[in-house]
């Protein structure tokens, strides 16, 4: 699940901009197209831009986002008619119709984050080692290891694992889990993630399978380990001496 950030001057919710993405599990905040909304913008993963009504107003306001020097991408949302006058130049990384559908827009949501991480990924060689407590996920060489012992894991019990432990303590359904794991155009049923999460377990062994922790009636969260709770919040109660 990821965050979205619609900028639109339309007095309308998001599912009337891009009805897709009200099929999606994506957190989506909207602030008005302007370019003082940037000012307090809360963080994002990535930002959509309504160009179906005004896409001069849309064109200025991605080459305005341009020069904050933020580097999250910017999808344009356009009509079709709208396509033909599209230009490099906008400052847009992808332009979307605002009727596509939800694996279309899904497909384009995941390749401008991917592509952004793995820039990030280039200019720092750690970005993408994953560390929670004793688990360390290695996104580039596919490899999980606990305390030193590699996992052998098949490529959805890695991927399920490397999405828990990069959200620790959090809460995901298996609705959830399905659509960021196997993806929104998995058939299959929730079983499945109970499947994975039990061979998960029996992979982690007896002594670290309760870092997979089952949340009654909801789902599954990362447990962080208790020796990183206290590191986390001791350093939370030195801060709060500082600023006293």
């Amino acid at each position: 699940m990821s965050t979205l950030l619609l900028l639109t001057s339309a007095l309308q919710p998001s599912a009337a901009v891009l009805p897709a993405l009200a099929l999606l599990g994506h957190q989506v905040k909207i602030l008005p197209a302007e370019g003082s909304a940037l000012l307090e913008a809360p963080e994002s993963d990535l930002l959509l831009v309504d160009g179906r009504q005004d896409l001069a107003g849309a064109r200025d306001l991605c080459r305005l986002i341009r020069t904050t020097g933020t580097d999250v991408p910017v999808l344009l949302v356009v009509t079709e008619g709208g396509l033909s006058v599209v230009s490099h130049d906008w400052g847009m990384d992808d332009v979307v119709l605002h009727t596509c559908g939800p694996a279309e827009l899904e497909a384009r949501i995941k390749l401008a984050i991917g592509r952004l991480t793995a820039v990030r990924n280039a200019a720092d060689p750690d970005a993408h080692v994953i560390r929670s407590g004793e688990v360390v996920v290695d996104e580039a060489t596919y490899t999980a290891k606990i305390g030193g012992r590699p996992l052998d894991l098949t490529f959805k019990e890695f991927e399920l694992l490397k999405f828990l432990a990069q959200h620790p303590g959090r809460v995901f359904s298996r609705q959830q889990l399905l659509q960021e794991v196997w993806g929104y155009d998995y058939f299959g049923g929730t079983r499945t993630v109970d499947v994975h999460v039990r061979r998960l377990r029996a992979k982690l062994g007896v002594e670290n399978e309760t870092l997979i922790g089952t949340v009654r009636n909801v789902g599954y969260r990362f447990v962080l380990p208790a020796k990183e709770k206290d590191s986390a919040a001791d350093a939370a109660r030195v801060s709060g001496r500082q600023h006293a």
